[in-house]
């Protein structure tokens, strides 16, 4: 269940839409057995009950919520102070009013529980033995899992009927009155609260042995807590519901507690208690019918995709793949590697089991059918287990893969193919590459699949410059938790998985045909960033130029600066229809000098570095100029990546050299672009020249009087070329300065995108001031027909947001160049139109100045109406943003409020988290003591045993050396007994050699009738003494490594019980030296 957060300075909860009505039938709990019903009666149990001085209308009132259906459902009427009606006791719908609290509980006040001192918030999980003195009858036993958090010194201040149960107001309001007609009546309670949703909250005596009433948690719409600082900031309140939806009553519950600073930790505990929900609803006590609580199962992954191939070099390695954005230029016959590292950035990571396959196939929405399979798949992991990359080789001569082996022929679709292949102005075919992935808890492999572009080159094209970062691509996965079949282990269900460029697919619409593209990838991330960010202009320096270029072009302009080297005052022959074309990126910096005849002037570059020593009165501006000059590209975002310093000089040099015009702002953009291509010296050499070779300066110089002429032509233009947007500009009057200024300034590099801007330069450079006509006519015409449905704020914001941002693909900037070079712009007709301007001006100079002022009075007449509607639309706008302002400012407040109470309640927790850890400091201590104390004794055990093991071995020795010495006694008396024997013949054979008596009947029959030797019986006797003496010491030796073995036990058991009640790395270290300094000295 989700716990919601009154809008308000007071702290409060409110429990979702979901449990606002609860039926009569949900509120009832089953009927109890005997078991666990106490049998105090409810006339025992003394309840007093706070009224409002009518005992009889008390009764009324509580008759008509324990009557449930059997009354009409009408509120009872209102009471007598301030619209409280009727205080009602504490109730609960069930028979069993009283019950015995038997499960396990967190006490705050009890002292028998408290940890570390009398602070009423600290909080101790009891045991099952303590519940003994809570509950005297332990008849029916619910299960321990039912925890909840018991609050003692609570007083019951009763019960109020309202009519709106979630508001804050009229519940303090509640809490006031009851508050000041607080009396004797007033119940002292034990206040239990569950810790998930599912259970209830209990009123229990301030013994704790019975139950006064209980309110599940589903019927609790409402809760919150009294204003801080004022006479109610120690009471609390809930609001249930009863009845059904056609009659339904809501109580509001005061209470009041005589410790403060708990009424902030019982709303804590009310706010888990509305969040969880218990994994197993089995252990936690549930109304039949009642609705359950939800659980927040849903859960969001952004994962990012990266996508390379790779080619063999021909030495058994792989090198990346040439790369256009998201073209790969892949050779014909050569062997390939396919990588796919899908990356985890959310919190909670995936774990992913393994690659059930990777798949690719040339096309885009390719269906599952159609893809082929790779071989030898392999799956690496990071070792933070948050990368998995898959590697899979690609033969390219399969035959069901004969087409991304083909050579791509420019702008034509394959044959047998449909037009999924189409190729876009030689930039190749779509290919789709997907992976299968075994996550666990997901029981279907889950498929990412990619889109990108390939183009098919033969085996011996070589690449100069070309990209080396993998495609890129962001998948979206929604899961939803579902119940598992093993318990405790992740199960899940996909509800969606889409990929970025599937979110833009759907976001953009189809295009007219009449422009002439292909959506690829990147169009179609420009177009959404353009409805996207509508409201934001684009940042001047954005985009990015690629360098890579085929290589016939590199050798053909390879041997044109070859030739143009050899005689630099004679331009090559076809250098315009290249120019035109654009120049490659790599050699735009020597071309541009080249055109600018920067290789004549030295003597530029040599009074650059005089020039930048000297001092500029315009340094402060250009210093704040710099600043907001190509904020989007990075080698200008900050200081020491180099750019914003070749700005500042370039531009200061240039205001020294020419301190006629000095610094303009504007310049410094056309520093930027220069510096991006050449060393600062040339830079400030080429822009010397464009200033003043290319007439350029003359726009800042006499007022600007040039630069109105240029606004003068190209009305003039648009009238001849565009007559209806050039009408409709006169009707709204929009004026050429309005949206022109930058355009002649900066040569459009301002606003546009780089890769416009480069082009534009190069033509500049070429054809000089004209061509910045062609392109505004150009770029008034490709957008004549969203400027047409425009008003005059609308024409504005046109022009300095949209229209930058609709040639930010090389597309799109190709297609404005075609569209400008197509563009018949005589140089004749601009001379025509400049006498025109001209003639105008002297006109006016010659003009009435009575009607020139009323003439002027006239069009600021227009111009004033105009600028009040503006300014009443912007008053307007002002009024809507302010009211969002505000609106978000409470929002913020609110937040700023919720945090506080995070931070209390974190505050909270953290002196528990104290309290607990001094408590296990203590018992860390006595595990030290106890420890401490079983070593000694084992040490003591273990001397001991070593003495008698000493004593074993020092006797064993003896007795070995009397053994010894006994048996040579023994073969000596042998030897001469078997001497004497020799003399008598009778005698002679009864010892045989070896020393043993002769077993024949007659010599033993003999030996027997003789008497035995005294001195052989005394020997015999001696030995089978000494026999058992040995067999007696090996039988001590016995116990005494068993007793060994029974210590040795004993310190294991002790060691592997303190290891895990406690891991305490010291401890380890401890009992590890203190074990082997016990074996060492038992050894």
């Amino acid at each position: 269940m989700e716990d919601k957060v009154s809008r308000s300075s007071a702290d409060s909860l409110s429990v979702t839409e979901e449990f606002v009505v609860v039926t009569p039938n949900s509120e009832k709990t089953p009927e109890p057995s005997q078991d666990n019903v106490s049998t105090t009666s409810a006339e025992s149990t003394g309840l007093k009950i706070v009224g409002n001085g009518n005992m009889e209308d008390l009764k009324q009132h509580l008759d008509e919520v324990l009557g449930g259906d059997q009354h009409d459902g009408k509120a009872p009427s209102d009471g007598h102070d301030e619209g409280v009606s009727g205080w009602e006791t504490p109730t609960n719908n069930d028979k069993s009013r009283f019950r015995s609290v038997s499960e396990p509980v967190y006490s705050a006040n009890n002292p028998s529980h408290r940890v570390g001192g009398d602070s009423p918030t600290s909080f101790q999980q009891i045991s099952s033995q303590d519940l003994d003195r809570l509950s005297p009858s332990r008849v029916g036993m619910v299960p321990l899992d039912k925890i909840c958090t018991l609050f003692s010194r609570i007083i019951y201040l009763g019960a109020a009927s309202v009519n709106a149960p979630k508001s804050e107001m009229e519940a303090t309001k509640k809490m006031t009155i009851l508050k000041q007609q607080q009396s004797q009546n007033a119940i002292e309670i034990v206040l239990s609260v569950p810790r998930t949703s599912e259970g209830s909250v209990r009123l229990l005596e301030p013994d704790g042995k019975s139950e006064i009433s209980a309110y599940r948690i589903t019927t609790i719409l409402f809760c919150c807590r009294g204003r801080e600082g004022t006479g109610i900031s120690d009471c609390f309140a809930f609001t249930c519901g009863h009845g059904n939806r056609d009659s339904q009553l809501f109580q509001c519950h005061i209470f009041r507690c005589e410790v403060p600073e708990a009424v902030q930790r019982i709303l804590t505990c009310f706010g888990q208690a509305f969040h969880r929900v218990p994994r197993s609803p089995g252990l936690v006590d549930s109304i039949h019918g009642a609705m359950p609580a939800p659980r927040e199962t849903l859960m969001s992954f952004t994962i990012p995709v990266l996508v390379d191939i790779r080619e063999e070099d021909g030495k058994g390695n792989f090198g990346a793949v040439p790369r256009d954005k998201r073209c790969f230029k892949l050779r014909q016959g050569v062997k390939k590697e396919v990588l796919v590292t899908v990356q985890q950035t959310h919190h909670q990571v995936l774990n992913i089991e393994r690659c059930f396959g990777l798949l690719i196939s040339p096309g885009r929405e390719v269906p599952d059918r159609e893809m082929h399979l790779l071989d030898v798949v392999n799956l690496e992991t990071s070792s933070d287990c948050k990368n998995y990359t898959v590697t899979s080789m690609w033969d390219p001569n399969k035959a069901d893969l004969e087409v991304l082996n083909t050579e791509s022929p420019p702008g034509l679709v394959p044959a047998g193919f449909d037009s999924s292949f189409t190729c876009v102005h030689d930039k190749g075919m779509f290919m789709t590459i997907a992976v299968d992935l075994v996550i666990t808890g997901i029981q279907e492999p889950v498929r990412f699949v990619v889109e990108t572009k390939v183009r098919i080159f033969p085996s011996t094209e070589k690449f100069w410059y070309f990209n080396k970062k993998p495609v890129q691509e962001f998948f979206y996965l929604m899961l939803e938790e579902i119940e598992a079949a093993v318990e405790n282990e992740p199960a899940y269900a996909v509800l969606t998985l889409e990929s970025e460029s599937q979110r833009e697919r759907r976001r953009i619409p189809t295009r007219s045909p009449s422009t002439n593209l292909v959506q690829t990838p990147d169009s179609m991330t420009s177009v959404a960033e353009e409805e996207s960010d509508d409201d934001e202009p684009l940042q001047s320096g954005s985009g990015n130029v690629d360098k890579d270029c085929e290589e016939s072009i590199l050798l053909n302009w390879g041997d044109l600066l070859a030739k143009w080297r050899s005689n630099l005052s004679v331009r090559p022959k076809h250098l315009r229809s290249m120019v035109r074309k654009g120049i490659p990126e790599a050699l735009r910096g020597e071309v541009w000098q080249l055109l600018a005849g920067v290789k004549e002037c030295e003597d530029l570059m040599e009074e650059y570095r005089v020039l930048i020593t000297k001092i500029s009165p315009a340094e402060q501006v250009i210093l704040a100029d710099i600043t907001r000059t190509f904020t989007a590209h990075e080698k200008f975002q900050n200081e020491s990546e180099g750019g914003q310093d070749a700005m500042y000089k370039i531009s200061k040099a240039y205001s020294v050299y020419d301190s006629e015009v000095g610094y303009c702002q504007g310049l410094s953009f056309l520093a930027a672009v220069l510096w991006l291509h050449m060393p600062e010296e040339q830079a400030f050499a080429v822009l010397t020249k464009i200033m003043y070779d290319y007439h350029l300066r003359d726009l800042f110089m006499n007022s600007f009087i040039e630069l109105h002429v240029k606004f003068y032509q190209l009305e003039r233009l648009m009238e001849d070329n565009i007559p209806d947007l050039f009408s409709h500009f006169v009707h709204i009057g929009i004026e050429a300065h309005m949206y022109a200024s930058q355009w002649f300034l900066t040569l459009y590099t301002a606003k546009f995108p780089l890769y416009t801007v480069f082009h534009i330069m190069d033509l500049f450079l070429m054809e000089g001031m004209p061509i910045v006509f062609n392109i505004a006519v150009a770029l008034l015409k490709a957008a004549k027909k969203e400027l047409l449905g425009q008003d005059f704020e609308g024409v504005l914001k046109y022009f300095r947001v949209t229209l930058p941002k609709r040639y930010r693909t090389e597309e799109s900037a190709q297609e404005l160049m075609q569209t400008a070079l197509s563009t018949k712009i005589s140089n004749r007709k601009l001379k025509k139109y400049e006498k025109e301007f001209y003639a105008m001006r002297e006109d006016e100079d010659r003009e009435d100045p009575l009607e020139r002022i009323e003439r002027e009075n006239k069009q600021l007449m227009h111009a004033n109406i105009r600028l009040e509607q503006e300014n009443d639309e912007l008053a307007r706008e002002l009024i809507v943003h302010r009211l969002a302002m505000e609106k978000q400012l409470d929002k913020e407040r609110d937040r700023a409020d919720e945090l506080d109470r995070d931070l209390k309640a974190i505050k909270l927790q953290l002196l528990d988290t104290e309290e607990e850890n001094k408590h296990l400091e203590s018992e860390t201590s006595q595990i030290k003591e106890m420890y401490r104390t079983g070593m000694e004794k084992s040490e003591s055990d273990s001397k001991r045993n070593s003495t008698i093991i000493a004593d074993y071995k020092q006797i064993c020795s003896q007795l070995s050396e009397r053994l010894e010495k006994q048996q040579t006694a023994a073969r000596e008396e042998m030897a001469r007994l078997r001497r004497r024997l020799q003399s008598c013949e009778q005698c002679a054979n009864l010892i045989n050699e070896d020393g043993k008596l002769n077993q024949s009947s007659d010599v033993i029959r003999a030996s027997e009738e003789e008497e035995p030797e005294p001195e052989l019986v005394v020997a015999e006797q001696q030995i089978r003494e000494l026999e058992l003496e040995l067999a007696q010491t090996k039988l001590q030796l016995v116990e005494s490594q068993c007793q060994v073995q029974d210590l040795e036990h004993k310190l294991n058991s002790a060691m592997t019980d303190l290891h895990s009640s406690k891991n305490n790395s010291w401890l380890q270290k401890t009992f590890s030296s203190l074990k082997d300094a016990t074996v060492t000295k038992k050894e």
